[in-house]
């Protein structure tokens, strides 16, 4: 059997190949073993899914075989934005949750995510000690499940509802009246969790939207339910083609990232959008704290933080760290490059929800498009513009590729390395203030090169010199 492997969302697998219910129960009994050992298995833990295929399934049988541990249960009773799961954590001081979600991975994945009870992604000593204890059981019947009915019999499943409570802490955060007056929004949910989620507090309000791809297609419309520009040209053409809309807000399969359309048809990039609400935030709204980026996130987010004289803090890839330093009260916003982000107060994990809805304040208080906003900051904080590439290696590139990495060049681009990053990858910060970024995938032949200069052309200089300096050409 293929091992239990926890990257850094969770443990994620193709649906018939090794994402199969004889290993789910496996996984949630590892997960049961670990709760039992830490003395949490106590408080209970929810269980949910996203809008795949088979998602009520896999939840099935993960339920019986908690209850089958002793485990109490809440059972989401429909698919769930991981987002509204993590406030659900610690609305009920739960033990944490099993989410049933590949993100914005292909239709053909499905993946185990165990947040446990601080509401965030696992650290990784947490699925660390859950990865051990799955591969140590693989092939072996290790687990015994109890019948939901029965378990309901004996206080061990309770069904729940989770999307009320979560809309009404929402409307404490969102100035949806603001909202209400922008007059014209388009909405995608993308066939995912987000539906009910985006498009319940407009009517609320009797605000005019529109909304596409709002029905249940574990196929995703035929692409990765991730709201990239690639991935969402219905959706654009859409807005392009209406006057009446100032926005449009879609959020991917889970709703945890988000992607914001301007009133033009353009879409704007994740990193643009983290900094134009740390500045909003901060300006408009009063908040009090530092930032956290992703080492591949925009230095927009840092010039922006200078200007306001607040601390920035730098993490690994992966939103567990950024939602460390949210549960810790340190900062007003963190976000990734990814389009995940999240907000002082809020749950410690990406909310798609919530990044849409604060994009669509802050354009509705301000009476400026998205454009507009941050043409107003680059003349306050300067210019960046970023790019991310993937770069297929050959057997004999990924071999060669480790002491590539390790003797970094003194000069690149045609501009002295002023410092080198390593604490996820490696990151080359140049004299000019552009930089590059190196980071292997985990789990295939491809390095992921992130750049950012300030000018097009600059851009393109520095994305070609890191292709060259992977490559050898």
């Amino acid at each position: 059997m293929n091992r239990i492997t926890f990257g850094t969302s969770g443990w994620r697998g193709i649906l018939c190949e090794d994402f199969i219910f004889e290993n789910v129960r496996v996984v949630t009994q590892a997960i049961a073993d670990h709760l039992i050992a830490s003395g949490e298995s106590g408080k209970g833990l929810i269980v949910g899914c996203d809008s795949r295929f088979m998602g009520e399934r896999f939840v099935r049988e993960s339920a019986q075989v908690l209850a089958g541990a002793g485990i109490k249960v809440y059972l989401c009773n429909r698919d769930t934005p991981t987002p509204v799961i993590s406030f659900e954590i610690l609305r009920r001081k739960t033990a944490g949750a099993i989410n049933f979600t590949a993100s914005h991975n292909p239709p053909e994945y499905n993946g185990i995510k165990f947040s446990p009870a601080w509401g965030g992604p696992a650290l990784p000593e947490t699925t660390g000690d859950i990865e051990r204890r799955a591969n140590e059981m693989l092939g072996e019947f290790c687990y015994k499940e109890r019948f939901l009915d029965n378990a309901k019999k004996d206080g061990l499943c309770e069904e729940i509802d989770c999307r009320p409570a979560y809309l009404d802490d929402l409307s404490t955060k969102i100035d949806f009246d603001a909202v209400a007056s922008l007059g014209g929004v388009a909405l995608n949910p993308l066939y995912g969790t987000a539906r009910g989620y985006l498009d319940e507090p407009l009517m609320k309000r009797g605000m005019k939207f529109h909304q596409i791809n709002a029905h249940r297609d574990p196929y995703f419309g035929g692409f990765a339910p991730e709201p990239a520009e690639k991935n969402i040209q219905d959706f654009i053409s859409l807005v392009r083609k209406d006057p009446s809309i100032r926005l449009g807000l879609a959020t991917d399969g889970d709703a945890d990232r988000f992607g914001i359309i301007d009133e033009d048809g353009t879409y704007i990039e994740p990193n643009y959008i983290i900094a134009l609400l740390l500045d909003y935030l901060v300006r408009v709204k009063k908040m009090t704290g530092g930032v956290a980026r992703s080492v591949a996130t925009s230095h927009l987010i840092d010039a922006v933080a200078r200007h306001h004289g607040i601390q920035l803090y730098e993490t690994p890839v992966g939103f567990k760290y950024i939602g460390e330093l949210i549960s810790q009260d340190k900062i007003i916003i963190g976000g990734e490059e990814s389009a995940g982000l999240s907000i002082k107060g809020h749950v410690p994990e990406k909310d798609g929800i919530l990044a849409c809805f604060l994009v669509a304040e802050m354009v509705a208080r301000e009476g400026k498009s998205v454009s507009q906003l941050l043409q107003e900051l680059y003349a306050k904080v300067g210019c960046y513009l970023t790019r991310r590439d993937n770069i297929k290696l050959s057997p004999q590139l990924e071999a060669a590729y480790k002491g590539k990495v390790a003797s970094v060049p003194a000069e690149i681009a045609g501009a002295k390395v002023k410092d080198v990053v390593t604490i996820d990858g490696v990151k080359l910060i140049l004299e000019d203030g552009s930089w590059l970024l190196f980071r292997k995938s985990g789990t295939e032949p491809v390095v992921r090169l992130y750049g950012e200069a300030s000018s097009d052309d600059r851009l393109n200089t520095v994305m070609s010199a890191g292709r060259e300096f992977i490559l050898g050409k």
